[in-house]
């Protein structure tokens, strides 16, 4: 279950920067946004090899 916390701690996290860039234009937000969101696809790649391999493994 910590992955599922680490998902939410990393949105969470993004949720300033979205406001900022979609509210208020702050290119520098959408950067980091666009970082957040890469890390969050390679997170959620991760998380669905661990969940393949425990289902192939049981």
């Amino acid at each position: 279950m910590s992955r599922f916390s680490e998902v939410k701690n990393l949105v969470l996290s993004l949720e300033g920067d979205f406001e900022k860039f979609y509210d208020k234009g702050n290119q520098a937000a959408g950067t980091r946004v666009r970082k957040g969101m890469q890390e969050l696809k390679n997170l959620a790649q991760e998380i669905r090899t661990e969940v393949q391999d425990k289902k192939n493994a049981g």
